[in-house]
């Protein structure tokens, strides 16, 4: 397993712990046509932390368990900026945690070409 891929795995374990943390996890998972949007992080449908626990860690963690392609690039950072805007004390960690993942995506991608 590349560095990459377990700094990524951490990644993954740290949004999920601060999630928790913060008290964004959920037990109920939101209905089958609310995860099947096809907008960008699902923005017309879930809220960005309900995005974040039941479409990217799952996928994420399904390409590192798979050894799949993953993405060169991301700006999943840049959308918690937004949508966290007016809570930037309290979304610290988590933003920090996604700015994480973006920067090894996007070294990953880089060393892939």
């Amino acid at each position: 397993m590349s560095s990459t891929v377990q700094e990524l795995a951490g990644c993954l374990l740290e949004v999920e712990a601060e999630l928790r943390r913060l008290g964004w996890w959920s037990t109920e998972s939101p209905c089958a046509r609310s995860l099947a949007s096809t907008e960008p992080f699902c923005v017309d449908t879930l809220a960005f932390e309900q995005w974040l626990q039941w479409v990217f860690l799952p996928r994420m963690r399904l390409l590192l368990e798979l050894a799949g392609d993953l993405p060169g690039r991301s700006a999943i950072a840049e959308m918690a900026e937004v949508v966290y805007a007016q809570m930037l004390g309290k979304t610290a960690v988590l933003r920090r945690h996604l700015k994480r993942i973006d920067r090894l995506l996007e070294r990953n991608g880089q060393s892939a070409e």
